[in-house]
């Protein structure tokens, strides 16, 4: 990690600019570099992410804070981001610095622990996401409304999350039924409930191939100790799908011809909301 300048921050959306902002589908690495405005100024940079390895969904965003709170991370929510602003390149933090500062520590070393994320939960007052099965404890969206926090309880599935970072899982290989077929090389993320919806994964290191899409909801297993993701399909089925370029515009016509094509559902029919896409 990058311990001597790494600030994990999370964002909110107050309801009013929720029912104004129109989900995208954005790339990680586009995000990288992406500024960092608190209530009272720049904070730092976008630098990576951390994701559950059960719902493959963001819940930390780690930012390069330069030298300040150097030596630890601080921990913020999804449930304190604001929309992503593509134009200027820079996300809203709805903190001010000084809650920032005093939200509990966590040293770079540290594994984020359940304890840790327990007690950073309840310093900001957020409910948490792995009280319930849904992506986002209760609900498959992020509810920013805290009125309706009231009545969110936490149920009989609760979950033990594991955290995985973007920069880890980037390069694992991805093994097809049968036999390897590319590498991760990037994910897509939905700005909207910041869950991972696309794995970008480059298969020419084993043919001379192009890049695809893989749905998380696709992956059969994860090997962390051997650095694979395995899913159910078949090399030549993956090969044929539909090319993936940096020009290519994520629209629902293209998420419905790729679903289409390894005959599956796409997201949206159990999460059916108006949206709007762009790489």
């Amino acid at each position: 990690m990058w311990c001597d300048f790494e600030l994990i921050v999370f964002f909110n959306l107050t309801p009013l600019n929720i029912k104004n902002a129109a989900m995208i589908l954005i790339k990680a690495k586009t995000l990288k570099g992406f500024k960092l405005h608190s209530l009272e100024g720049e904070i730092g940079k976008v630098e990576e992410f951390y994701f559950d390895d059960r719902h493959w969904t963001i819940r930390y965003l780690v930012a390069d804070t330069g030298k300040w709170l150097s030596g630890r991370q601080v921990l913020i929510s999804p449930y304190a981001l604001g929309g992503v602003d593509r134009e200027k390149k820079l996300i809203n933090v709805y903190l001010t610095k000084k809650q920032i500062e005093h939200s509990p520590s966590l040293h770079c070393e540290q594994p984020i622990s359940r304890q840790f994320e327990t007690d950073y939960f309840g310093y900001y007052g957020w409910p948490i996401y792995w009280g319930a099965p849904y992506l986002w404890g209760s609900s498959p969206y992020l509810e920013r409304d805290s009125e309706k926090w009231k009545n969110i309880t936490i149920g009989e599935k609760v979950w033990d999350p594991h955290l995985r970072s973007t920069h880890q899982v980037t390069d694992y290989n991805i093994q097809a039924i049968d036999g390897e077929i590319g590498h991760v090389d990037d994910f897509i993320i939905d700005d909207e409930t910041w869950a991972i919806r696309y794995l970008i994964v480059d298969t020419r290191n084993w043919w001379p191939g192009k890049k695809v899409l893989l749905s998380p909801r696709w992956i059969e297993s994860v090997s962390w100790e051997e650095g694979k993701v395995f899913v159910n399909l078949l090399r030549e089925s993956i090969k044929k799908s539909p090319e993936y370029t940096e020009e290519s515009m994520l629209t629902r016509d293209y998420e419905a011809g790729l679903h289409r094509h390894y005959n599956l559902h796409g997201y949206w029919v159990e999460e059916d909301a108006p949206r709007t896409h762009e790489q």
